[in-house]
């Protein structure tokens, strides 16, 4: 009796067409130091070195067609990392939790995506050449970073400027424009 067995799937080049005909999934866990453009984002703590793994999970499926044409290829991306940025206010590590959760649907190549990408809501990805979903998930876990990343309470008192305090000196009265006038009118009235 032979056993079915599942074809390795490779993320770097991956085979989405072959995946969706399978209704296939892959999932794995990166470290957070092979993703390298992210990584260039990241502030791990004092003397460490960036530890932690991004954990993802891809499912491809085939949906009918338009107008009942070929069917579509979609993939479904989710993964979760937490990963250390610098607090805005006391500049000290944050953890930070990301998540993707995003669906793309792919179409024959690169032409066919440019040319239907402004007539379409959904993210497009070209099947040729094949897609490194490691890339796309770069791409996505970058894009999810926050824009001001802090700490709910901050570990540390926040510290005062330095230097002496800023005086603000009161703006001096400006001119009515229309003080000359009332003048002009009582010495002539």
């Amino acid at each position: 009796m032979k056993s079915a067995t599942t074809p390795a799937w490779n993320p770097a080049r991956l085979d989405v067409r072959s995946l969706a005909a399978a209704a296939g999934a892959i999932e794995g866990e990166t470290p957070l130091t092979g993703f390298e453009r992210l990584a260039e984002d990241l502030t791990p703590p004092d003397d460490q070195t960036l530890a932690g793994a991004v954990r993802w999970r891809a499912r491809a499926e085939r949906r009918p067609g338009p107008a009942g044409g070929e069917p579509s290829i979609w993939l479904h991306l989710h993964a979760d990392a937490v990963v250390p940025l610098s607090c805005q206010r006391c500049l000290a590590p944050v953890d930070t939790p990301l998540e993707v959760d995003r669906w793309f649907r792919f179409v024959a190549d690169e032409a066919t995506a440019e040319a239907e990408d402004d007539d379409c809501e959904e993210d497009l990805l070209a099947l040729e050449p094949r897609p490194d979903l490691i890339a796309v998930l770069e791409d996505e876990l970058i894009m999810s970073l926050p824009v001001l990343p802090m700490h709910d309470t901050c570990p540390q008192p926040l510290l005062p400027p330095v230097g002496p305090p800023a005086t603000v000196e009161a703006p001096s009265p400006r001119p009515n424009p229309f003080a000359a006038l009332q003048a002009l009118k009582r010495r002539g009235g």
